[in-house]
């Protein structure tokens, strides 16, 4: 084994949680940084929550808060639309003209 080509070998590694958990393990870096650990996470801990450092959760609660109000456009402007297109096909008759003057 050619040893110029090697990592260099911590015995002592420290991993560091974002939940404040540390734990010592063997690894080519001195220290390692995490975002979710045994201590913390949703399998182990029993606890229905979730896990985010990106903010990526709520990036997609907003787009979906968006798609629900656009849809709920959309539908309103297909309900105006096919109103109008059934005024068209179905004209008033003279008496309903006659009887709107008044």
């Amino acid at each position: 084994m050619n040893k110029s080509i090697q990592p260099q070998w911590y015995e002592d590694a420290v991993v560091s949680c974002a939940c404040g958990n540390t734990f010592t393990v063997g690894a080519s870096k001195q220290t390692i940084r995490i975002d979710i650990c045994n201590a913390c996470h949703p399998f182990f801990t029993g606890e229905m929550r979730f896990i985010d450092a990106m903010g990526r959760v709520e990036r997609f609660q907003h787009k979906q808060q968006a798609a629900t109000t656009m849809a709920q456009q959309l539908s309103d402007k297909k309900k105006k639309k096919e109103e109008k297109q059934a005024q068209l096909r179905n004209p008033k008759s003279l008496k309903d003209m006659l009887m709107g003057i008044k």
